[in-house]
């Protein structure tokens, strides 16, 4: 009856490792073409609303202060 945890502890290990193992790989992974695309598109957005304001505050004016 003792062998069964043991088992379990060995098990999880063999699943812990296998899973940080995956993580590894997908960190080494380059980022997809279509995913940079998306975030420069953001960019320019961004940097487009904040040429727009030209200095009016972006807070709403419940929140600015009086």
């Amino acid at each position: 009856m003792m062998a069964q945890p043991r088992d379990k502890t060995k098990q999880a290990q063999v699943i812990d490792d296998n899973l940080k193992r995956v993580y590894q790989d997908m960190l080494k992974e380059d980022v997809p073409d279509r995913f940079l695309t998306l975030l420069e598109q953001l960019k320019e957005q961004e940097q487009g609303d904040a040429g727009q304001l030209n200095g009016v505050s972006a807070e709403p004016e419940s929140r600015r202060s009086k």
